[in-house]
């Protein structure tokens, strides 16, 4: 999903009161476009749910296939209860670095393909990378989103392994798929959605580059996805 994995949350929205006093017609288009993102997530992974659970009842031993739903409802839970940020990542390139990470695993053919690992081990790296997953979203709580934004510096929990640990928890997870329902379609798909995802991370640390808290963080926290690689 996805979703979207901040080192950088924290700060509430300026309350209703204040709202044209900052930014009368920027603000209130933000808002918005803020407002349009979460009702389309919901559409996508609702659609993306019923489309992957109907495949999964025709044929109910691909766990593999349900825990990737699992997965996503959380991701599509959390982006549509978040606060809004105070300053978000409007542009083009992050937009769509954000979308094709979050919304990559629509793109997934649910058909059965090649097992390349036994279903055990696919399950066993879902079920990790979910566990994952909800240790980063619980060291985050609600500082979450879909697009870069930034929203303070969490240093603790699974943000003092790597910077940005609920893209690898994505990562692992969507791997245990692939690798027990493996097509050369589905690899593609993984690879375009973790270049996505590598895209989004990039634009995510250009945003926050001047904030002298998170320098800080980042050189105490030296690598952003897979410790001793990236």
């Amino acid at each position: 999903m996805s979703s979207l994995d901040h080192s950088l949350l924290g700060a509430a929205s300026a309350p209703a009161a204040d709202f044209p006093a900052q930014a009368p017609l920027t603000v209130y288009v933000h808002w918005i476009a803020d407002i349009a993102l979460r009702l389309v997530t919901t559409a996508v992974f609702g659609t993306f749910a019923v489309a992957a659970i109907s495949n999964w009842l025709a044929t109910p031993s691909r766990i593999t296939l349900l825990l990737l739903v699992v997965a996503n409802c959380f991701t599509t839970g959390l982006s549509v209860i978040v606060r809004r940020p105070g300053r978000r990542d409007w542009r083009v390139i992050a937009l769509l670095c954000a979308l094709g990470g979050t919304y990559g695993c629509i793109a997934y053919n649910f058909k059965p393909g090649v097992e390349v690992v036994p279903q055990s081990l696919g399950v066993l790296l879902q079920m990790s990378g979910i566990a994952w997953q909800l240790f980063a979203k619980v060291s985050l709580r609600r500082s979450f989103g879909v697009l870069p934004a930034n929203r303070g510096v969490v240093s603790h929990g699974a943000y003092g392994f790597v910077r940005h640990p609920m893209y690898l928890g994505y990562f692992v997870t969507d791997l245990g798929f692939v690798l027990t329902n493996f097509t050369v379609y589905n690899l593609c798909v993984l690879a375009v959605q973790m270049s996505c995802q590598v895209g989004r991370i990039l634009q995510e640390e250009r945003m926050l580059s001047g904030d002298e808290d998170y320098r800080s963080y980042c050189h105490e926290v030296g690598f952003r996805l897979i410790p001793k690689l990236f």
